[in-house]
């Protein structure tokens, strides 16, 4: 069955550009992976939800961080895995070093029968676009080409 998530990308309008929130994953097994493992805050859609509540439940369960819309629908993509993933943009702001995030238990070390829990992210991020589009997963970047194309789209227009 395939896997259905969805989240959230932040966005703030700086004098040097646009800004986007990402967010590490957390875990022995990401420790040290730094480009390409970033994301937007995402998660499973529980059954029956709407998408983009889940979409806000996810963003506000692993970063502490409340969203408020508008919200931009940026679509879908298909990750590597298969798992299918919904995205939003909202244009907001937050003080990175104070995302709180969920936690989530492991086996750690593999087969020890041992339990350790972990945060579902490590920290978040603001990243101008060229250096998000480096730490991003690869089959995310298509959100941050549609939320520039948005924008500029938007700007065109006003």
């Amino acid at each position: 069955m395939q896997q259905v998530s969805a989240g959230l990308l932040m966005y703030r309008k700086t004098e040097a550009g646009l800004d986007v929130f990402l967010v590490h994953p957390g875990g022995p097994v990401w420790t040290k992976r730094d480009l390409g493992a970033w994301s937007i805050p995402k998660g499973l859609i529980d059954p029956g939800e709407d998408q983009l509540e889940a979409a806000k439940r996810e963003f506000a369960e692993e970063t502490s961080l409340v969203p408020s819309g508008p919200y931009t629908c940026l679509g879908d993509i298909r990750q590597k895995s298969g798992k299918r993933v919904y995205a939003w943009a909202f244009e907001g702001n937050c003080d990175p070093s104070q995302v709180k995030s969920n936690t989530f238990a492991f086996e750690w070390p593999p087969k020890s029968g041992r339990m350790k829990t972990f945060p579902e992210i490590d920290k978040g991020e603001f990243f101008s676009l060229p250096d998000a589009r480096r730490k991003i997963n690869q089959n995310q970047a298509e959100l941050l080409d549609r939320l520039e194309k948005h924008l500029t789209r938007k700007t065109r227009v006003s």
